[in-house]
């Protein structure tokens, strides 16, 4: 069967455990991993140089690249345990792409410079708005049965 990883149940072994990175997931991996980069790099060269400019902007950049690794990782292994958390994640960031987009535009001062959530992250072509809604299409389209 296309897209698993482990044994199955014919040959003796646990239940087949589902890659979550092939087919659509392997462009998910490639941006979540592109994603965790750009952020961890942005947010720790600003958190070391900039902290004092704007320390909760840098500050959820890199909670932001924290959730972004997660949820490679958690695609990247696979499995029904795997694909939950991603799950959980990927409505995680929603919330905070969200949540962190809307008080940038109510509240200018809170943010001096922007963080990857930003404007629903308008500085990043507005992936970070979209990346999550794919995701948990993705993830829940590859439940197993």
């Amino acid at each position: 069967m296309p897209g698993t990883t482990a044994t199955t149940a014919a040959d003796g072994g646990a239940p087949a455990k589902r890659s979550l990175g092939t087919g659509p997931g392997r462009l998910l991996v490639a941006l979540y991993g592109i994603f965790t980069v750009a952020a961890a790099s942005r947010s720790l060269y600003q958190l070391i140089a900039q902290f004092d400019r704007a320390p909760l902007a840098y500050s959820l950049s890199a909670v932001s690249a924290v959730v972004y690794g997660f949820i490679t990782f958690s695609l990247v292994r696979g499995g029904e345990g795997a694909r939950r958390a991603a799950f959980a994640c990927c409505a995680l960031e929603l919330l905070g792409v969200l949540g962190i987009g809307t008080w940038t535009l109510l509240d200018r001062s809170a943010f001096p410079d922007a963080t990857v959530w930003s404007d629903y992250g308008m500085g990043y072509l507005f992936i970070p708005i979209f990346l999550p809604v794919t995701g948990l299409i993705w993830l829940r389209r590859a439940r197993t049965a």
